[in-house]
């Protein structure tokens, strides 16, 4: 008999060994290397790349999520370095590519704005993370840090993949002006619809299947300049729904003032 305080030693098979689950941590490994390797091709001079690679990233971590959802392999590991993994991709790896493109012969002025881009894909990532349980599933708040990655990486896609020099008809400018209005929009409260509602298992009608496939016909026509349009339009959705909704708002009839 064991004395009182003297912890009785676990019998081995009633120790059990943690593991993680595979298949979604590939996809966000494959997201995370994609990220990385947008910062080498920076560095290389190769912005068409870097810019390539952080869409692969985006599409890789729309993967990881669903997968791990229909597999059933969510796990509190997988969200941790889905976060991790995401600070690279769309924190890091837009703003220093932005920056060795075009804001870094802006001075402190572009240092200052790549930044703004990377601290506010920290804080958007820190704070959907803490209100994940609480947030209003349609809607997400403030711009996604994917979503901002695209808008700039697009931008430095579509000057690039067009031969546009970055001194001509200031880009520079441009590109600081982005690089602040992407990061500075992930910190907002504006909502952005989150397309998390779409059931892919549902039956849908013939003409969405038709306007998905025009919308793969556009998109493989020009991607740089179709892809950035699309986020553009994405990045400004959020501010036009809110003012309709201020809008909406004030025009509700106000109920009667109750007699004295």
């Amino acid at each position: 008999m064991l004395e009182p305080g003297i912890r009785k030693p676990l019998l081995r098979a009633e120790i059990r060994r943690r593991g993680i689950y595979l298949l979604p941590n590939i996809f966000t490994t494959a997201a995370l290397f994609a990220g990385f390797y947008a910062i080498v091709m920076a560095m290389n001079q190769r912005f068409d790349n870097a810019a390539v690679a952080i869409f692969v990233a985006m599409i890789l971590d729309t993967l990881d999520g669903r997968v791990a959802r229909l597999t059933r392999t969510q796990s509190a590991f997988g969200a941790e370095y889905d976060s991790l993994s995401d600070m690279v991709c769309f924190g890091a790896a837009p703003a220093l590519c932005i920056y060795e493109w075009a804001l870094k012969d802006l001075g402190r002025f572009g240092w200052i704005a790549a930044f703004v881009y990377c601290a506010g894909a920290a804080l958007r990532l820190a704070r959907f993370n803490t209100n994940i349980d609480i947030i209003d599933k349609r809607f997400f708040q403030g711009l996604p840090s994917p979503a901002a990655a695209a808008l700039v990486a697009g931008f430095l896609w579509l000057a690039s993949d067009n031969k546009i020099p970055v001194g001509d008809y200031g880009l520079k400018w441009v590109a600081a002006f982005i690089t602040l209005y992407a990061g500075l929009t992930m910190v907002v409260n504006v909502p952005f619809y989150s397309f998390k509602t779409i059931n892919l298992r549902r039956s849908v009608p013939f003409t969405v299947i038709f306007l998905i496939v025009l919308g793969f016909v556009l998109i493989s026509f020009d991607p740089p300049i179709v892809l950035f349009l699309l986020f553009v339009a994405y990045g400004l959705s959020g501010y036009l729904y809110w003012i309709y909704w201020i809008w909406k708002k004030r025009r509700q009839p106000k109920p009667p003032a109750q007699l004295q």
